[in-house]
């Protein structure tokens, strides 16, 4: 779920921009809703990129703790 959830995020996050964009021209909001879907498309890939990279961290992360309690260990043990 959390995965949709960023997914879905970063689409509103895209629309919301693309709205800015279009506001600051001061252009018609539903005037191209193709721009629109690209807009919430490419920021809705770039939340499940975000995701994944999130998650790729968090493995990453969990092995270097795993690595030092391991290197910790063996120096207590060599040390008593």
């Amino acid at each position: 779920m959390a995965l949709l959830g960023t997914i879905a995020g970063f689409s509103l996050f895209g629309l919301a921009a693309r709205f800015g964009q279009l506001a600051i021209k001061k252009r018609n909001l539903m005037e191209n809703l193709g721009g629109h879907a690209l807009s919430m498309g490419v920021f809705g890939y770039a939340g499940y990129w975000a995701y994944q990279w999130d998650e790729r961290a968090a493995v990453m992360l969990a092995q270097k703790r795993a690595e030092i309690t391991e290197r910790r260990d063996r120096k207590l043990a060599q040390a008593a």
